[in-house]
């Protein structure tokens, strides 16, 4: 069983993932229903979990700091991957 406060790390990241691909066009805004693009909110959603990445080093359970890297892999690669598409 998953302490309560590693939990809420997962839940922490989930926010920020959701944002970033929420922010890249890649799900609809739950408020709106409308898919919007914003990539500066984007970055900023990656920036603060590599942020959390550096302050969190060597402080995290292996599960946690492999959730976190997976996070912003995924977010890194839509990131480019969006940011191409734009160029287009």
């Amino acid at each position: 069983m998953m302490e309560k406060k590693d939990q809420m790390f997962l839940e922490l990241l989930y926010i920020f993932h959701a944002s970033s691909m929420q922010a890249m066009g890649k799900i609809k805004n739950p408020m709106s229903g409308k898919t919007e693009k914003n990539m500066e909110q984007a970055r900023h959603a990656i920036d603060m979990l590599e942020m959390l990445k550096e302050k969190t080093n060597g402080n995290l359970n292996d599960e946690l700091a492999h959730a976190l890297e997976t996070f912003l892999s995924e977010m890194r690669l839509n990131f480019v991957e969006e940011s191409n598409r734009d160029k287009n």
